[in-house]
């Protein structure tokens, strides 16, 4: 495969998981696939063969914004930065299903922040701490 399919690939993996977050998150196969972290587990594993087989594209050093940039600039080492965002972003969408179902907060008050999880990663989940703290409950207190 060339870096462009592989790159289609985990875009279409990480769109599917995103999409079944958003609209089928009690689903069995939603929770087979991503809210148990399953997808999540295979953009990590694309993400550590892509690491091995390009390690010698690895950066020499990351000590500096000029560093991260020049690394960067590489196609193999832009599609590694790329698939560890979507592996991750995507294990904390999952997770906030996972929280948000145990509080009680209403699915259609999550799916802004699965959104900005999905768009912007840490402003959703920002955004998804403060509408646990409005509307969640503590889920110790069933």
């Amino acid at each position: 495969m060339t870096l462009e399919q592989i790159f289609i690939a985990a875009n279409g993996l990480a769109l599917l998981g995103w999409i079944l977050l958003a609209f089928a998150p009690r689903w069995r196969l939603t929770h087979a696939l991503v809210v148990s972290g399953g997808a999540s587990l295979l953009l990590a594993a694309l993400y550590l063969a892509l690491f091995v087989i390009h390690l010698d594209q690895q950066p020499a050093g990351i000590g500096s914004l000029q560093d991260v940039a020049d690394a960067f600039s590489r196609p193999a080492i832009a599609l590694i930065a790329w698939v560890h965002f979507l592996a991750f972003d995507l294990f904390i969408g999952a997770w906030e299903v996972r929280d948000a179902q145990s509080r009680g907060v209403p699915h259609l008050a999550l799916l802004p922040c699965l959104f900005m999880t999905f768009m912007l990663g840490p402003i959703g989940l920002l955004l998804y701490f403060a509408v646990r703290l409005v509307l969640g409950r503590d889920p110790a207190r069933r």
